[in-house]
C-alpha cells in the first residue's frame, strides 16, 4: 500500500555515512532537530510531532531506520518489526552491555551534516521508545546540544537492565562533561508504571546527571486511550489539546529545542 500521504509535506533524501544508507525526511526552516522514530517505524503520529516542531521555527529531519514510512501503528506491525528487523539487525543492540547501537554513528554523522546546512547554536535530537537513549549517546557529536529521551526502553534484555541505558560509560562521561562545560541539559519523559521504562532507569539518570536531567513523569490516566499501557508520551499517548499534561510536555520539549538551538 501507498502510505506517502503522511509525509507529503516533506522532502526525502538518502544519507550515507560510509557504512549505511537511510532515507531522511525534511521539513521547515531554522536550526535542525533530528526526530528518531519509535517502534514500529516512522508512523503518522511521529510525523504530527515533527510538524509541531517545524511550525515552531525549526528544520526537522526524520530518519527512517526501520519499518515503512507513513504506515500507521498496529500491534501486528510492531511485533513484525521486532521479529524481522530490530532484534536481529546488526545496526541495533537490545542487550544491557554498556554500549550504544552501531546506528548511532550514522545519526552522529547526520547531525554534523544538518548542523552545517541549518546553522544555529546546534542540533536538537529526540529518541523514542526503542531509540530513546540514542539522543544521549549522540552527545559525543559536538553539534548535538539538546538531547531528549522519550520513554527510553532500551536495553530490553540483559542483567540489571532496569538501571541501564543504551549508552556506553564513555558516552555518558562525555555527556556529563559537556553538560557542565557548555551549560547544557537533557529531558527525559515517561508515564509512571510503564513496564518498558523501569523506575530504576530514571533513578539512574537522576543520579548520574543530577540537575542536568529534567524528568517529566506523567500519570498514565492522562494518556490518550489506546491499546496496552500508556507509553508513547509525544505520539500515541499525546492528547493534542491545550492544557492536557501530555500537550504541556510536548510544548516543554519544543521550547527546550528552541532555547538550545537558537531558533
Amino acid at each position: 500500500m501507498d502510505y506517502s500521504a503522511a509525509l507529503k509535506d516533506y522532502q526525502k533524501f538518502a544519507f550515507h555515512d560510509g557504512r549505511w544508507t537511510r532515507e531522511v525526511y525534511r521539513r521547515g526552516s531554522g536550526p535542525a532537530v533530528i526526530i528518531i522514530h519509535e517502534i514500529p517505524g516512522l508512523h503518522p503520529l511521529v510525523v504530527r510531532f515533527a510538524d509541531h516542531v517545524a511550525e515552531a521555527g525549526m528544520t526537522v529531519f526524520l530518519p527512517s531506520l526501520f519499518g515503512t514510512p507513513g504506515k500507521p501503528v498496529s500491534v501486528g506491525y510492531a511485533l513484525g518489526q521486532m521479529a524481522k528487523n530490530i532484534c536481529i539487525a546488526r545496526e541495533f543492540d537490545v542487550w544491557a552491555n554498556d554500549r550504544s547501537s552501531p546506528i548511532v554513528d550514522w545519526l552522529r554523522a547526520l547531525a554534523r551534516k544538518v548542523h552545517g546546512e541549518c546553522g544555529g547554536k546546534g542540533v536538537g535530537a529526540v529518541g523514542m521508545c526503542f531509540t530513546g537513549g540514542y539522543a544521549l549517546a549522540m552527545m559525543t557529536e559536538p553539534s548535538v546540544v539538546a538531547p531528549v529521551l522519550s520513554q527510553p526502553s532500551n536495553p530490553i534484555f540483559g542483567k540489571e537492565k532496569a538501571r541501564k541505558i543504551d549508552a556506553s560509560p564513555a558516552e555518558i562521561r562525555c555527556a556529563k562533561d559537556r553538560f557542565e562545560k557548555e551549560d547544557l541539559s537533557m529531558i527525559g519523559l515517561r508515564f509512571f508504571g510503564d513496564s518498558f521504562v523501569p523506575d530504576g532507569r530514571f533513578e539512574m539518570l537522576k543520579q548520574e546527571f543530577g540537575k542536568r536531567f529534567e524528568a517529566i513523569e506523567l500519570d498514565p490516566k492522562d494518556a490518550q486511550p489506546g491499546p496496552g499501557q500508556a507509553h508513547s508520551v509525544l505520539t500515541i499517548g499525546l492528547k493534542d489539546k491545550a492544557g492536557e499534561p501530555t500537550k504541556l510536555a510536548e510544548e516543554r520539549v519544543i521550547e527546550f529545542f528552541k532555547q538550545r538551538t537558537g531558533a
